[in-house]
Protein backbone atom coordinates (compact mmCIF):
# COMPACT_ATOMS: atom_id res chain seq x y z
CA UNK A 1 0.00 0.00 0.00
CA UNK A 2 1.33 3.42 -0.98
CA UNK A 3 -0.08 6.61 0.56
CA UNK A 4 0.64 10.15 -0.62
CA UNK A 5 -0.11 13.06 1.70
CA UNK A 6 -0.47 16.58 0.29
CA UNK A 7 0.27 19.34 2.78
CA UNK A 8 0.62 23.11 2.67
CA UNK A 9 2.79 25.45 4.69
CA UNK A 10 0.69 28.46 5.66
CA UNK A 11 1.63 31.75 7.33
CA UNK A 12 1.10 32.01 11.04
CA UNK A 13 -2.27 33.73 11.40
CA UNK A 14 -0.68 36.68 13.22
CA UNK A 15 1.95 37.16 10.52
CA UNK A 16 -0.10 37.37 7.30
CA UNK A 17 1.21 39.97 4.82
CA UNK A 18 -0.05 40.74 1.32
CA UNK A 19 2.06 41.85 -1.64
CA UNK A 20 0.22 45.01 -2.82
CA UNK A 21 1.44 44.60 -6.40
CA UNK A 22 0.45 40.95 -6.98
CA UNK A 23 -2.28 40.63 -4.29
CA UNK A 24 -0.70 37.35 -3.18
CA UNK A 25 0.50 36.21 0.23
CA UNK A 26 4.08 37.07 1.14
CA UNK A 27 5.64 33.79 2.28
CA UNK A 28 9.41 34.41 2.18
CA UNK A 29 10.73 35.32 5.60
CA UNK A 30 7.33 34.88 7.28
CA UNK A 31 6.86 32.54 10.25
CA UNK A 32 4.91 29.56 8.94
CA UNK A 33 3.28 26.36 10.14
CA UNK A 34 1.79 23.25 8.59
CA UNK A 35 -1.83 23.87 7.71
CA UNK A 36 -3.69 22.55 10.81
CA UNK A 37 -6.04 20.25 8.84
CA UNK A 38 -3.04 18.72 7.08
CA UNK A 39 -1.71 17.54 10.44
CA UNK A 40 -4.68 15.17 10.63
CA UNK A 41 -3.88 13.91 7.12
CA UNK A 42 -0.29 13.19 8.16
CA UNK A 43 -1.41 11.38 11.31
CA UNK A 44 -3.92 9.24 9.41
CA UNK A 45 -1.26 8.20 6.90
CA UNK A 46 1.10 7.21 9.72
CA UNK A 47 -1.63 5.20 11.47
CA UNK A 48 -2.39 3.35 8.22
CA UNK A 49 1.33 2.75 7.79
CA UNK A 50 1.54 1.23 11.26
CA UNK A 51 -1.50 -0.96 10.61
CA UNK A 52 -0.81 -2.12 7.05
CA UNK A 53 2.90 -1.52 6.55
CA UNK A 54 2.19 1.19 3.98
CA UNK A 55 4.78 3.30 2.22
CA UNK A 56 4.12 6.99 2.94
CA UNK A 57 5.18 10.03 0.94
CA UNK A 58 4.49 13.68 1.74
CA UNK A 59 4.53 16.41 -0.90
CA UNK A 60 4.08 20.17 -0.78
CA UNK A 61 4.31 23.05 -3.24
CA UNK A 62 6.02 26.18 -2.03
CA UNK A 63 9.27 28.16 -1.65
CA UNK A 64 12.46 26.50 -0.36
CA UNK A 65 11.51 27.32 3.25
CA UNK A 66 8.62 24.84 2.94
CA UNK A 67 11.10 22.03 3.52
CA UNK A 68 10.66 22.68 7.25
CA UNK A 69 7.04 21.55 6.96
CA UNK A 70 8.16 18.41 5.17
CA UNK A 71 10.72 17.66 7.88
CA UNK A 72 8.04 18.01 10.53
CA UNK A 73 5.95 15.44 8.64
CA UNK A 74 8.98 13.15 8.45
CA UNK A 75 9.53 13.50 12.20
CA UNK A 76 5.94 12.28 12.75
CA UNK A 77 6.66 9.05 10.85
CA UNK A 78 6.27 9.77 7.12
CA UNK A 79 8.86 7.90 5.03
CA UNK A 80 9.73 10.23 2.14
CA UNK A 81 9.29 13.91 1.26
CA UNK A 82 9.09 15.80 -2.03
CA UNK A 83 9.18 19.59 -2.39
CA UNK A 84 7.67 21.18 -5.50
CA UNK A 85 9.52 24.49 -5.66
CA UNK A 86 9.88 26.76 -8.66
CA UNK A 87 9.42 30.47 -9.37
CA UNK A 88 7.02 29.38 -12.11
CA UNK A 89 4.60 28.10 -9.43
CA UNK A 90 4.32 31.48 -7.65
CA UNK A 91 0.83 32.98 -7.56
CA UNK A 92 -0.98 29.77 -8.50
CA UNK A 93 -4.69 29.69 -7.70
CA UNK A 94 -6.42 26.52 -6.52
CA UNK A 95 -6.77 25.19 -10.09
CA UNK A 96 -3.09 25.68 -10.95
CA UNK A 97 -1.99 24.36 -7.55
CA UNK A 98 -4.06 21.19 -7.85
CA UNK A 99 -2.76 20.76 -11.41
CA UNK A 100 0.89 20.82 -10.30
CA UNK A 101 0.21 18.51 -7.35
CA UNK A 102 -1.68 16.08 -9.59
CA UNK A 103 1.23 15.85 -12.01
CA UNK A 104 3.62 15.19 -9.12
CA UNK A 105 1.33 12.45 -7.85
CA UNK A 106 1.22 10.88 -11.31
CA UNK A 107 5.02 11.04 -11.47
CA UNK A 108 5.23 9.17 -8.14
CA UNK A 109 2.75 6.64 -9.51
CA UNK A 110 1.44 3.29 -8.27
CA UNK A 111 -0.37 4.80 -5.26
CA UNK A 112 -3.45 3.56 -3.43
CA UNK A 113 -4.51 6.59 -1.42
CA UNK A 114 -4.03 10.37 -1.50
CA UNK A 115 -4.88 12.22 1.72
CA UNK A 116 -5.38 15.98 2.09
CA UNK A 117 -6.68 18.19 4.87
CA UNK A 118 -10.21 19.40 4.15
CA UNK A 119 -9.02 22.98 3.50
CA UNK A 120 -6.17 25.42 4.06
CA UNK A 121 -6.36 28.05 6.78
CA UNK A 122 -5.07 30.84 4.51
CA UNK A 123 -7.57 30.30 1.70
CA UNK A 124 -10.44 28.27 3.18
CA UNK A 125 -11.61 27.18 -0.29
CA UNK A 126 -11.51 23.38 0.18
CA UNK A 127 -10.89 23.16 -3.58
CA UNK A 128 -7.35 21.78 -3.96
CA UNK A 129 -8.08 18.21 -2.81
CA UNK A 130 -11.10 17.75 -5.11
CA UNK A 131 -9.15 19.54 -7.85
CA UNK A 132 -6.34 16.99 -7.65
CA UNK A 133 -8.86 14.15 -7.91
CA UNK A 134 -10.46 15.78 -10.95
CA UNK A 135 -7.14 16.24 -12.77
CA UNK A 136 -6.20 12.59 -12.22
CA UNK A 137 -9.77 11.29 -12.66
CA UNK A 138 -9.76 9.69 -9.21
CA UNK A 139 -12.78 8.84 -7.05
CA UNK A 140 -12.89 11.17 -4.06
CA UNK A 141 -14.37 11.27 -0.58
CA UNK A 142 -14.44 14.62 1.22
CA UNK A 143 -14.78 15.46 4.92
CA UNK A 144 -13.78 11.96 6.07
CA UNK A 145 -14.02 11.55 9.84
CA UNK A 146 -13.10 7.85 10.09
CA UNK A 147 -11.42 5.11 8.07
CA UNK A 148 -13.62 2.21 9.03
CA UNK A 149 -11.99 -0.61 7.05
CA UNK A 150 -9.41 -1.20 4.32
CA UNK A 151 -9.59 -4.34 2.15
CA UNK A 152 -6.27 -4.51 0.32
CA UNK A 153 -7.24 -7.64 -1.61
CA UNK A 154 -10.44 -6.15 -3.03
CA UNK A 155 -8.92 -2.65 -3.18
CA UNK A 156 -11.91 -1.19 -1.31
CA UNK A 157 -11.96 1.22 1.61
CA UNK A 158 -14.94 1.98 3.87
CA UNK A 159 -15.18 5.51 5.23
CA UNK A 160 -17.40 7.73 7.34
CA UNK A 161 -18.07 11.18 5.86
CA UNK A 162 -19.07 14.07 8.08
CA UNK A 163 -22.33 15.77 7.02
CA UNK A 164 -24.09 18.84 8.35
CA UNK A 165 -26.61 16.78 10.31
CA UNK A 166 -24.79 13.49 10.87
CA UNK A 167 -22.54 11.23 8.82
CA UNK A 168 -22.71 8.66 6.03
CA UNK A 169 -20.83 5.40 5.50
CA UNK A 170 -19.51 4.77 2.00
CA UNK A 171 -17.33 2.22 0.25
CA UNK A 172 -14.93 3.47 -2.39
CA UNK A 173 -12.55 1.61 -4.67
CA UNK A 174 -8.85 2.39 -4.53
CA UNK A 175 -6.93 4.34 -5.66
CA UNK A 176 -8.83 7.35 -4.36
CA UNK A 177 -8.36 10.77 -2.81
CA UNK A 178 -9.87 11.74 0.52
CA UNK A 179 -9.91 14.96 2.51
CA UNK A 180 -10.07 14.65 6.29
CA UNK A 181 -11.58 16.63 9.16
CA UNK A 182 -10.23 17.05 12.69
CA UNK A 183 -12.58 14.39 14.11
CA UNK A 184 -10.57 11.64 12.38
CA UNK A 185 -7.68 11.47 14.90
CA UNK A 186 -5.35 13.35 17.24
CA UNK A 187 -1.98 14.22 15.64
CA UNK A 188 0.99 12.88 17.58
CA UNK A 189 3.97 14.83 18.82
CA UNK A 190 7.23 13.96 17.03
CA UNK A 191 9.60 11.76 19.00
CA UNK A 192 13.24 12.71 19.56
CA UNK A 193 14.28 9.86 17.30
CA UNK A 194 11.87 11.08 14.64
CA UNK A 195 13.25 14.61 14.83
CA UNK A 196 16.81 13.36 14.47
CA UNK A 197 15.89 11.23 11.45
CA UNK A 198 13.99 14.08 9.81
CA UNK A 199 16.87 16.51 10.31
CA UNK A 200 19.31 14.40 8.31
CA UNK A 201 16.95 12.91 5.72
CA UNK A 202 17.27 14.08 2.12
CA UNK A 203 14.30 15.86 0.55
CA UNK A 204 13.70 15.54 -3.19
CA UNK A 205 12.98 18.82 -5.02
CA UNK A 206 11.07 18.96 -8.31
CA UNK A 207 10.64 21.97 -10.60
CA UNK A 208 8.23 22.43 -13.50
CA UNK A 209 10.86 20.90 -15.78
CA UNK A 210 10.98 17.72 -13.69
CA UNK A 211 7.20 17.45 -14.09
CA UNK A 212 7.34 18.34 -17.81
CA UNK A 213 5.01 21.31 -17.34
CA UNK A 214 4.77 24.44 -19.48
CA UNK A 215 5.24 27.74 -17.66
CA UNK A 216 2.14 29.28 -19.26
CA UNK A 217 0.03 26.67 -17.44
CA UNK A 218 1.44 27.63 -14.03
CA UNK A 219 1.47 30.48 -11.55
CA UNK A 220 -0.44 33.66 -12.28
CA UNK A 221 -0.37 33.00 -16.02
CA UNK A 222 -2.03 29.61 -15.65
CA UNK A 223 -4.58 30.63 -13.01
CA UNK A 224 -8.16 31.12 -14.29
CA UNK A 225 -8.98 33.12 -11.14
CA UNK A 226 -7.02 36.08 -9.82
CA UNK A 227 -7.37 38.41 -6.86
CA UNK A 228 -8.23 41.85 -8.24
CA UNK A 229 -8.17 43.76 -4.98
CA UNK A 230 -7.55 43.12 -1.29
CA UNK A 231 -8.71 45.64 1.32
CA UNK A 232 -9.71 45.89 4.96
CA UNK A 233 -13.47 46.36 5.38
CA UNK A 234 -14.43 49.65 7.07
CA UNK A 235 -15.39 49.38 10.74
CA UNK A 236 -19.05 48.87 11.45
CA UNK A 237 -21.10 51.81 12.57
CA UNK A 238 -21.85 52.01 16.26
CA UNK A 239 -25.07 50.24 17.17
CA UNK A 240 -28.09 51.74 18.89
CA UNK A 241 -29.38 50.83 22.33
CA UNK A 242 -33.12 51.40 22.78
CA UNK A 243 -34.36 52.00 26.29
CA UNK A 244 -37.79 52.49 27.78
CA UNK A 245 -41.03 50.59 28.16
CA UNK A 246 -41.41 47.50 25.95
CA UNK A 247 -44.15 48.97 23.74
CA UNK A 248 -42.21 52.19 23.20
CA UNK A 249 -39.02 50.26 22.42
CA UNK A 250 -40.86 48.14 19.84
CA UNK A 251 -42.21 51.26 18.16
CA UNK A 252 -38.73 52.78 18.01
CA UNK A 253 -37.27 49.56 16.63
CA UNK A 254 -39.90 49.28 13.92
CA UNK A 255 -39.31 52.89 12.99
CA UNK A 256 -35.55 52.39 12.67
CA UNK A 257 -36.03 49.24 10.58
CA UNK A 258 -38.36 51.09 8.21
CA UNK A 259 -35.72 53.79 7.70
CA UNK A 260 -33.20 51.20 6.49
CA UNK A 261 -35.63 49.15 4.42
CA UNK A 262 -37.19 52.00 2.47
Amino acid sequence: MKIIVCIKQVPDTTEVRINPETNTLVREGVASIINPFDMYAIEEAVQLKEKFGAETIVITMGPPQADSALREALSMGIDQAILLSDRAFAGSDTWATSYVLSRAIEKIGNFDLVICGKQASDGDTAQVGPGIATHINLPQATYVRKVDNVDLEKKVIRLERLLEEGYEIIEVSMPLLMTVVKEINTPRLPSLRGKMRARSQAITTWTHKDLDLKEESLGLKGSPTQVVKIFTPPPREKGMILEGEPEAVVDKLVGELKKHLI
